[in-house]
């Protein structure tokens, strides 16, 4: 393990304690929407990977907008960051491409019936910014990469 990281037995104890967490927000928070929650998991799952990073625990992040844009690239660089070969690249993108939910209602040809969400209200984003302030995150139209986040090569125009 890298210097000053943890044991693996306490990371996954500070990890179930996390998820915890969680949960007793989960439970003492009204949560009007999915927006909400979803903005509750990212903040607290955000939280635990910068403590990770903060105890020396070589981890790093992806976007998600970077992976669906330029799959090979990120592939590429998520493949050189774990010391695997990159000529692995082209068959990680086609493992991403599978549906690993496809038996599921989480599949993608059900996910994509749903309609769009409705409009975020005044009042929902007012609830998800006191939320993400909670965790120290920055507000829901202030641009943020996550300290750690893997890059690759610039676009090609």
């Amino acid at each position: 393990m890298c210097n000053g990281c943890a044991s693996l037995a306490e990371l996954v104890l500070r990890f179930i304690a996390c998820f915890i967490l969680l949960v007793i927000a989960l439970l003492s928070m009204r949560l009007d929407s999915e927006l909400l929650l979803g903005v509750l998991q990212y903040a607290a799952i955000t939280s635990f990977y910068l403590d990770l990073r903060r105890r020396g625990l070589e981890i790093s992040a992806l976007r998600y907008e970077d992976m669906v844009s330029r799959p090979l690239d990120t592939c590429r660089v998520v493949l050189e960051f774990c010391h695997l070969p990159v000529s692995l690249a082209e068959l990680a993108v086609r493992a991403v491409d599978a549906d690993s939910q496809r038996n599921s209602v989480l599949a993608r040809s059900v996910v994509g019936r749903f309609t769009p969400p409705p409009p975020l209200t005044p009042g929902k984003r007012t609830r998800a910014n006191e939320l993400l302030e909670h965790y120290a995150m920055p507000p829901l139209d202030e641009p943020h990469t996550v300290e750690g986040t893997l890059h690759g090569p610039p676009a090609e125009d």
